[in-house]
């Protein structure tokens, strides 16, 4: 991939239900941070939700907080990583996610960057992984086992168990790895330094952010 520039914007949109994002990465003299902020509705929970996610330089997540309301009810998760797979959850140790060097939003395509830059794949590559995955619309924290294969120089297939059923989805990148359409999920409106199409069939709508 290319070398991932020191400050990025994106806009996404929600495909299969309402809701829209706008997140920055930023590199900072620790690693990198990602914030966001975002509007979706799913299964009847409308949530307004923001998130700054603070990683190593090889994007190993240190510390996640979350806050906003859903469903009318406020919420705060402040979750910390030792680097080497302990958690804790506002201050608690957090066993259930024993082991994982990602967190996972699960209402934003943001943080699949994290294993996508931190594994680096190869072409034809694939490697598991294990997430602290913040799910929605439940908005637990659970252990997420998940599995990244790039399929192509900008392709990645996503496969995960959800509660025992197979969950799969393609995600298309750009050279820098950020997510240009999650499958079903989430398409990019706007990104910012902008890509370089691999294709002519993709193009982004252009501007800033």
């Amino acid at each position: 991939m290319e070398p991932f520039p020191s400050e990025s914007r994106m806009r996404w949109r929600r495909i299969d239900v309402p809701g829209r994002e706008e997140a920055r990465i930023q590199q900072v003299p620790e690693g990198w941070r990602l914030t966001g902020e975002l509007e979706v509705e799913e299964a009847g929970v409308r949530a307004q939700l923001t998130y700054v996610i603070d990683c190593e330089r090889d994007w190993r997540t240190r510390q996640a907080i979350v806050t906003g309301a859903a469903a009318a009810t406020p919420i705060r998760f402040e979750l910390g990583a030792d680097g080497v797979g302990g958690w804790t959850l506002n201050g608690e140790p957090l066993p259930v996610v024993e082991g994982a060097l990602d967190i996972d939003l699960g209402f934003t395509p943001a943080t699949n960057l994290l294993p996508i830059r931190r594994l680096n794949l190869g072409v034809g590559a694939r490697a598991d992984v294990v997430t602290a995955w913040i799910r929605f619309p439940e908005l637990r924290v659970e252990a997420l086992e998940q599995s990244y294969e790039r399929a192509a120089a900008r392709i990645f297939r996503y496969d995960a168990l959800v509660d025992g059923e197979p969950f799969r989805a393609r995600l298309d990148t750009d050279e820098f790895g950020r997510v240009l359409l999650y499958e079903g999920l989430w398409e990019a409106e706007a990104v910012w330094p902008p890509h370089q199409p691999a294709t002519r069939h993709w193009q982004t709508q252009g501007g800033d952010v």
